[in-house]
């Protein structure tokens, strides 16, 4: 199922918490949701799912609004919203076994639903506990497995590995790397790994407005036309000295000084093979020795600070 948004905007009194954006949600799709606290992720989640409505704009599947029909919507759509709210007293396989009626599921498919999803988000042993006995990364595993319990086309699911440890991070991490193969799916998150990891695109938005959409990879490339030389030279001069005949060599467009006492310095390259041959050459004409050379690259988390950062 492929989902449109066009020109959805939110607006609570003067504040506008989602500012007119559009992008599409392709069918078999992981499409990573990223922004700053604040940016408008969860409000646009929300007004995906129906739970509140735009101040303008439309969610279209196949070119019908779904405010058109909203409950006959929900039931294509699992939502794990970021507050995971759950029945701490219910047990588990009670939970699961109400929300599948809750979804109408036919109520000779409940049984047999209630267990698949409960093995496949690995909840098995723990099924006749009750939620309010379970850690937090258990607790995520049940909101997860409610969001999947109709079997639904789309997964809206925010920030699902909020708070927990690394393990269980990397367990759900897995789960909706493997659910990504058959449904499609928007995820919230601010861990860059997770997107990284799991998403086919990334969609960044910072206050109400998309500021990117593009692959990882894609999205690294846009953002920097220059590449980056981690340097460690012997010369026998100051760093300062160094740095204006480093400066002077063609296709190096800046020059950052990491450590003057060990002579290290970040170069800016705009070709990185060229910009090494120039580099050796000039170690050579100078008497220098090259004592390290190392080649970086732009990481997400720079990305997402670049497009977010308030300067």
């Amino acid at each position: 199922m492929e989902i449109s948004i066009e020109g959805l905007s939110k607006t609570y009194g003067t504040q506008k918490a989602v500012d007119d954006i559009s992008f599409r949600l392709r069918d078999n799709e992981v499409l990573g949701f990223l922004g700053p606290n604040g940016a408008g992720k969860s409000t646009t989640m929300r007004i995906i799912t129906c739970f509140i409505a735009p101040t303008n704009g439309e969610v279209k599947v196949n070119n019908v609004s779904v405010f058109e029909d909203p409950v006959a919507f929900k039931h294509k759509i699992g939502y794990l919203p970021e507050n995971n709210p759950l029945y701490p007293d219910m047990f588990i396989y009670d939970y699961l076994h109400y929300m599948a009626l809750l979804q109408s599921v036919p109520k000779n498919n409940i049984a047999s639903r209630t267990k698949e999803v409960i093995d496949y988000a690995g909840l098995w042993d723990e099924k006749h506990k009750k939620i309010g006995e379970l850690s937090k990364g258990f607790r995520q595993r049940v909101g997860l497995a409610q969001a999947l319990i109709h079997d639904p086309e789309v997964l809206i699911l925010d920030e699902p590995t909020s708070g927990l440890d690394p393990n269980q991070i990397i367990e759900i991490r897995e789960l909706i790397k493997n659910l990504g193969k058959e449904k499609t799916i928007l995820l919230s998150t601010h861990i860059l790994q997770e997107v990284e990891a799991t998403c086919d695109r990334i969609i960044i938005i910072n206050k109400g407005k998309i500021v990117a959409d593009a692959t990882p990879g894609g999205l690294q490339q846009q953002i920097t036309q220059t590449e980056t030389l981690i340097v460690r030279l012997e010369t026998g001069k100051n760093a300062e000295e160094v740095s204006k005949f480093l400066t002077e060599i063609p296709l190096v467009t800046g020059i950052d000084i990491l450590d003057p006492g060990n002579m290290v310095f970040q170069l800016h390259v705009n070709d990185l093979y060229q910009g090494k041959k120039l580099l050796f050459d000039l170690c050579v004409k100078k008497g220098w020795y090259l004592m390290g050379l190392k080649e970086t690259e732009t990481k997400l988390e720079d990305v997402f600070r670049m497009l977010t950062s308030n300067n």
